[in-house]
């Protein structure tokens, strides 16, 4: 049995559940995600996929590692998350200017599928600003970009 020393007061379990940032935003996240992974399921797509789809069309070619910057992510997970797109022919990955390079672009599906999607992230976008409030949906996507400018 744990010693009372180690064991976490309710005041600070208290602390944790009601002023963490990681936990608030994790919630957040759950709580929004939903409404996305709902427009997009149709096309076989989470919004997380939905969301590199975008940066690929935005950046490719793009290197793994500039990519992974610019998402904040890091380059085992985007590997991963990208292996996936390739599998299901919405990427692709190939050797770049030297061997340790690999660049990534979207296929011709990965650009069809992304065009049809729009349409229903759009809706999802939408009804989120709607329960949100517009000027809230503003200020949090403002406060988003500010956190991840100067956390990252």
């Amino acid at each position: 049995m744990a010693k009372a020393t180690e064991r976490l007061d309710l005041k600070g379990a208290r602390e944790i559940a009601q002023g963490c940032v990681a936990n608030r935003m994790r919630r957040a996240d759950r709580a929004v995600m939903h409404y996305y992974d709902d427009a997009l399921r149709p096309f076989g797509l989470k919004m997380t996929q939905f969301t590199l789809l975008t940066a690929l069309r935005l950046m490719a070619p793009v290197t793994i590692q500039e990519l992974a910057k610019a998402l904040v992510m890091d380059r085992t997970t985007l590997t991963r998350n990208l292996a996936a797109l390739e599998r299901q022919d919405l990427a692709r990955i190939a050797s770049g200017e030297d061997r340790r390079t690999r660049v990534a672009e979207l296929s011709a599906a990965g650009h069809r599928v992304l065009a049809r999607a729009f349409p229903e992230w759009r809706k999802a976008q939408a009804r989120v600003r709607r329960k949100l409030g517009a000027a809230r949906a503003d200020r949090l996507v403002t406060a988003l970009t500010e956190a991840v400018e100067t956390l990252a």
